[in-house]
């Protein structure tokens, strides 16, 4: 992982992807990019009822889903 200038490491898109795409009804990859409280909300809510999972998952594919330090997800080159 690269790390960004202030400090925090900067999370992978294709991992970010698959976690929404497998799990992402628990809200795992929010989670990992460090959204923890909407984490929690999509754990219980089951994805918002599959509609936030589906909202995230376009977002990771367009890329314009970011991490909580407001960083973009990094694409392997």
């Amino acid at each position: 992982m690269t790390t960004v200038p202030s400090g925090a490491p900067q999370r992978d898109w294709l991992t970010t992807l698959l976690l929404c795409v497998f799990v992402g009804t628990l809200g795992v990859h929010r989670f990992y990019t460090g959204h923890t409280g909407t984490g929690v909300a999509q754990l219980f809510t089951l994805g918002g009822c599959f509609i936030w999972w589906i909202i995230d998952l376009v977002a990771i594919i367009t890329g314009t889903f970011r991490d909580a330090n407001g960083q973009p997800l990094l694409k392997a080159q």
